[in-house]
């Protein structure tokens, strides 16, 4: 009798850790995804890197929740995610002597804004990039920032000066700024 106690106790735990999981995932899945996608620029892949850093959260939930802030740990997994993605991608990636000509446009609606906005951050180094979404897309603090990525505050400052100095540099100066 105390061992169908035992169980049923057990259940109704795992039921509520599962419940409390599903609620986290409906409120991060959308901001990694979005996250991803800034990362990588193809929502596909995206996707799969939210798909991957919600399953190693999941198994090891019980310690994360006890965490002091599981969103900034679901931040640091979608990063190493898209590290990892991202060094698998570049063994196979051609080079070229030269990069081809881009014109300067002149976004004048959102969709041209948007495209110009990814083809300048997707110039940038990967970790700069990293930096450059936490930092501005997603409005995390420096020191989160660098506690996400595993850097130094003074990594970050550096790195984002010198990033948002090539975006700028990259987009132009007929650029529009919204």
């Amino acid at each position: 009798m105390a061992g169908a106690r035992w169980g049923a106790a057990r259940r109704r735990e795992q039921a509520a850790r599962q419940a409390e999981f599903t609620a986290f995932v409906e409120t991060t899945a959308p901001r990694l995804r979005r996250t991803a996608y800034l990362m990588c620029r193809d929502w596909h892949l995206a996707q799969d890197l939210t798909q991957t850093t919600l399953a190693k959260m999941y198994a090891n939930w019980g310690r994360i929740r006890d965490t002091a802030n599981p969103e900034a740990y679901s931040r640091r997994v979608l990063m190493n995610a898209v590290f990892d993605q991202n060094k698998r991608r570049s063994a196979s990636e051609v080079l070229l002597a030269e990069l081809p000509e881009t014109p300067h446009l002149r976004p004048d609606d959102t969709t041209e804004l948007h495209v110009a906005l990814l083809r300048a951050l997707a110039a940038l180094p990967i970790r700069d990039q990293a930096i450059v979404v936490l930092r501005h897309w997603e409005d995390q603090s420096v020191e989160a920032v660098a506690s996400t990525l595993d850097v130094s505050v003074s990594v970050v400052k550096t790195r984002n000066a010198r990033a948002l100095t090539k975006l700028r540099a990259l987009l132009g100066q007929d650029f529009v700024r919204i």
